[in-house]
């Protein structure tokens, strides 16, 4: 689930990212066709100790590298396709304990992904509509999304609405990339909990809508407001979590079939002069499974000369748990609902980093331009010992035909 969000709040913010490079009408027009290509390569490495695939005990150690590239097309001034596509490759530690393959190197799994969408700004109106749809696929996942979006900008460009719809449709069987299937089987569990079928559904369904509203409040100051609503219904426990419980006995993770959820952003930027941005964001968190929490960021944008720009960013984010939640062996066989997974636990936890951005403008060709280099690396830190390093490297090419 938290890989689906992450494709999407990327998808999201290279769709918002162009929109606002081609907000230039005089420009538009003058540009028959324009082509932005983007070449990402990720790296993220964690470690912890409290792995729910080994019921909150063990290594969290994981490797992820994850190249993608997204391409941009916009033609007839009006109309943009967009293609985000790219694959993540996963070495994990805890992963080879799901069936009990241990080796000195840690399994490797990978995830492809790719995402087409359609964007049409209606003539003589600020208007722009899109729809989209994709898929994500791994050993034991497949999702099939689809995307809506509509967004209204007044005459005067002071005030936006906007907004999108999400659903996911997921299919939690093993099977699809085994040389001896190629098919969707079976769901996965651990290998000493396979004598009996714990799950009669192997589907999820997920449906997120979010509402836009920014406004230019002065000529320095802009306010965005972003609320939220999410619905998920189906399995949405872990089939290859354990769970361990005060008398020594041991069960698969078992959640509610159905989560509700209430994000809401705040989102205000400060424009101090012609070299520097602040921008400070707040966010409330709720849902049905007794989650709250709230967020705080800054990020400060600091352009040091007309070709760099350097933002360096902090967040904190507090968090009440779900009564669901209970460590290693503290769960209680009574119990209904039991998981031993520490996102859904209480805990603080803080994001640090810095973001180097390159504007070149340098001319390959007489139409093609190398227009953007973007470096960006962050430490992610969780009040249960879980570490992180994120580092990222973004290169843009433009193709423009006038």
């Amino acid at each position: 689930m938290k890989k689906r969000f992450l494709l999407a709040g990327l998808l999201s913010a290279f769709l918002l990212k162009a929109k606002a490079q081609t907000s230039d009408s005089t420009y538009q027009k003058s540009t028959l066709s324009k082509t932005e290509v983007e070449l990402v390569y990720s790296h993220y490495i964690q470690d912890g100790h409290n792995s729910a695939v080994t019921g909150g005990i063990g290594t969290e150690k994981l490797t992820v590298y994850s190249p993608s590239v997204r391409i941009g097309h916009t033609f007839k001034e009006y109309n943009t396709i967009r293609f985000v596509g790219g694959v993540d490759i996963i070495s994990s530690a805890s992963v080879d304990k799901i069936d009990f393959i241990v080796s000195s190197a840690s399994k490797r799994d990978a995830r492809s992904y790719g995402n087409l969408n359609y964007q049409r700004q209606l003539k003589k109106k600020d208007i722009r509509l899109g729809i989209g749809s994709g898929f994500s696929i791994e050993s034991d996942y497949m999702s099939i999304p689809f995307f809506a979006s509509a967004e209204y900008t007044n005459p005067a460009k002071t005030r936006t609405y906007s907004f999108d719809f999400q659903a996911y449709f997921d299919d939690l069987r093993w099977g699809r990339l085994d040389p001896d299937y190629y098919k969707p089987v079976r769901l996965i569990y651990p290998v000493e909990l396979r004598n009996k079928q714990w799950f009669d559904n192997y589907r999820r369904e997920s449906y997120n809508f979010k509402f836009g509203f920014t406004q230019v409040i002065n000529p320095r100051l802009v306010l965005g407001i972003f609320p939220e609503f999410a619905y998920q219904q189906g399995l949405l426990a872990t089939p290859f979590h354990r769970v361990y419980f005060n008398n020594d006995s041991l069960k698969v993770e078992n959640l509610p079939g159905d989560r509700y959820k209430v994000p809401v952003g705040v989102r205000l930027n400060y424009f101090m002069g012609s070299r520097t941005i602040l921008k400070l964001n707040y966010g409330f968190y709720w849902d049905s499974f007794n989650i709250q929490g709230n967020s705080i960021e800054l990020e400060a944008a600091i352009k040091t000369s007309p070709q760099w720009t350097i933002s360096p960013f902090f967040r904190f984010y507090n968090q009440s748990g779900s009564a669901y939640f209970r460590p290693y062996k503290e769960h209680l066989i009574s119990e209904k609902y039991y998981t031993s997974d520490y996102d859904l636990a209480s805990f603080q936890s803080y994001k640090a980093g810095i973001n180097l951005r390159y504007l070149p403008s340098a001319y390959l060709t007489k139409r093609i331009s190398f227009d953007e280099l973007n470096l960006r690396y962050g430490f992610f830190h969780r009040s249960n010992g879980l570490n992180a390093h994120m580092l990222t490297l973004a290169t843009k090419f433009v193709r423009e035909k006038r």
